[in-house]
């Protein structure tokens, strides 16, 4: 089969790279956002936290291998997450505050995500079958300038995707899932190219994903790259590299089924079929927003590349690869979008390769729509944090005063100044690109990824207390510190794994099951378990005390109970 010629067409001065400066001060506004200042949120976000909070007043040992928190398994069978942040919390000074401290590792998996995007796609982008066509005379883009272009688009791609920032800013086992298996993507890529760095990315990456709750995923990447190796692709694998990549990848499967069998981590989630035309749109639904803006680049690249695809080209048929696993997870498993995360950075390297194939007409047209569309959501943010300080409009204000009953609002100068300067920076940019200058291949994603990162700057300054008191436990257990005050422990009954965790953490009570004789002076039941509660105490050595509920949900109400024998 002869080598179809390739659809991207780019001139040296289109392959110019992206001021470093400016990538890394994009990722920085990215990436430390949403781990500064917030509190653990409801509900994956603490439950982790609280398991975590628990290993780390635990010695190291067995206990470790079975993370719990008052007994209750944690929600995935992951374990290398619950370490890093128990011992995170255990080597962090004094002086610094748990849940800062948990997130450290957590915040470097985030930017070690988007440095091996990169890397991955640059490796891919240096295949031959990925250059752009050769001009007669010369002037097409250099093999180097090409590919950093194309990974510069694909790490601003990542960042644009709306489904990135929320998980990628939590500390549960989906982000270091992300993590490693952009390890193993990035191994994979650049195999022919780096022979020590790749291999070291395997063999972190596969064993890292088993012990992160993925260990599935882990044995069929790894089973599909050791087929991989075997099967025709353009260019063909030589000797060498094979004689490299064998060992290092059957050692990385290995280790990954060793660890994951020897640690009992294989969790069979497997989700019902959905009958319901409703379900099946709601995960259509899902698809559509987790994945924007990557996808309709995805199916853009997919129809121009498609002659290369049929080829069995390698900067096409390795993120197709790495991207149907999680989709098919999503699909078929109860992990719904925390397996279609581990999606995106190859989507994102899928969509890079649209950018060469663009025309003018339709770059315009998407630096248009992002201006308007994330300028838009940059004003409506801004009015309402102005509706919140003032009571001006009244309109947002009235909304802010129904969703979150009882919140004031604070006024934080860091806060504020951040906001203003990533605004400031959001309209010199958008002035800048929708200007007369020259073209270059990622141009077309520097306003999504900008108008991403800006809107997620603001969430987390100017409505971060607000979305702290909507979205964590902390106003309901200050209620509750009011009427129970300082106690050595307290006894819950049908309270879930974060409500547990906030009990410990924010409340600052240990919290032991209620069975039996009382032994606490306090009881915290949870309003929906009250009819099972006289089967698992004796209602005769307590008291109502009375009940808090979340002030932003009314169906999280704790009850109130107090020893009848406790002293005042």
């Amino acid at each position: 089969m002869n080598a179809k010629p390739s659809p991207a067409i780019v001139t040296r001065d289109a392959a110019r790279r992206l001021p470093r400066w400016a990538l890394l001060l994009l990722c920085l506004a990215y990436v430390v956002p949403g781990y500064v200042g917030r509190d653990p949120w409801k509900n994956a976000d603490i439950a982790a936290f609280g398991t975590m909070l628990e290993l780390a007043a635990t010695p190291f040992g067995p206990a470790w291998l079975h993370p719990t928190l008052m007994g209750t398994p944690a929600d995935t069978s992951a374990l290398l997450p619950y370490w890093l942040g128990a011992w995170a919390m255990q080597l962090a000074p004094s002086w610094v505050a748990p849940e800062f401290a948990v997130r450290m590792p957590f915040m470097l998996m985030l930017a070690g995500t988007l440095a091996a995007a990169w890397h991955a796609v640059y490796h891919l982008a240096r295949h031959p079958a990925a250059q752009p066509v050769a001009f007669a005379f010369g002037g097409e883009a250099e093999p180097a300038d090409y590919a950093r272009a194309l990974a510069d688009g694909s790490l601003l791609a990542l960042i644009a995707t709306l489904g990135l920032a929320q998980f990628s800013h939590e500390t549960t086992p989906a982000l270091a899932q992300l993590f490693f298996g952009t390890l193993v993507f990035h191994g994979l890529a650049a195999l022919p190219f780096r022979p020590l760095a790749a291999p070291l990315s395997l063999l972190a990456g596969l064993p890292g994903l088993a012990l992160s709750g993925a260990p599935v995923t882990a044995l069929v990447y790894g089973g599909w790259s050791l087929l991989a190796l075997f099967m025709p692709g353009r260019p063909p694998l030589d000797a060498a590299m094979l004689r490299r990549a064998l060992p290092n990848l059957a050692a990385a499967v290995l280790a990954s089924l060793a660890l994951a069998w020897a640690l009992d981590l294989f969790r069979w989630q497997i989700a019902p079929w959905r009958a319901r035309w409703e379900d099946w749109r709601s995960l259509g639904q899902l698809f559509l927003w987790f994945t924007w803006p990557a996808w309709p680049l995805v199916l853009w690249t997919l129809w121009r590349w498609r002659r290369q695809l049929l080829g069995q080209h390698r900067h096409l048929g390795l993120p197709l690869m790495i991207a149907s696993v999680p989709l098919a997870s999503t699909v078929f498993t109860l992990a719904g979008d925390r397996a279609l995360l581990l999606a995106l950075p190859a989507l994102a390297a899928l969509a890079a390769f649209a950018l060469p194939t663009f025309k003018r007409s339709a770059a315009s047209l998407i630096d248009w729509f992002t201006v308007l569309f994330f300028t838009g959501w940059a004003v409506v943010i801004w009015v309402v944090w102005v509706a919140m300080q003032t009571g001006a409009p009244a309109k947002p204000a009235a909304n802010v005063a129904k969703l979150a009953p009882g919140f004031a609002p604070v006024f934080q100068w860091p806060a504020f100044v951040a906001a203003l300067l990533g605004t400031l920076a959001w309209i010199a940019l958008a002035r800048w690109r929708t200007g007369r200058h020259r073209t270059a291949l990622w141009k077309s994603l520097v306003l999504p990824a900008a108008g991403a990162t800006l809107c997620w700057l603001l969430l987390m300054t100017l409505w971060l207390p607000a979305l702290n008191y909507g979205r964590s436990f902390a106003p309901q257990m200050r209620e509750l510190r009011q009427l129970i005050g300082d106690a050595p422990c307290v006894e819950v009954h049908g309270l879930g794994t974060p409500q547990v965790a906030a009990v410990r953490f924010h409340g600052g009570w240990a919290p032991t099951p209620a069975r039996g004789p009382a032994r606490c002076p306090w009881l915290l039941v949870d309003i929906d378990a009250q009819a099972s509660l006289p089967a698992a105490v004796d209602l005769r050595q307590w008291r109502a005390a009375g009940q808090v509920r979340r002030p932003t949900d009314s169906n999280e109400t704790l009850l109130v109970f107090r020893r009848v024998d406790a002293g005042r």
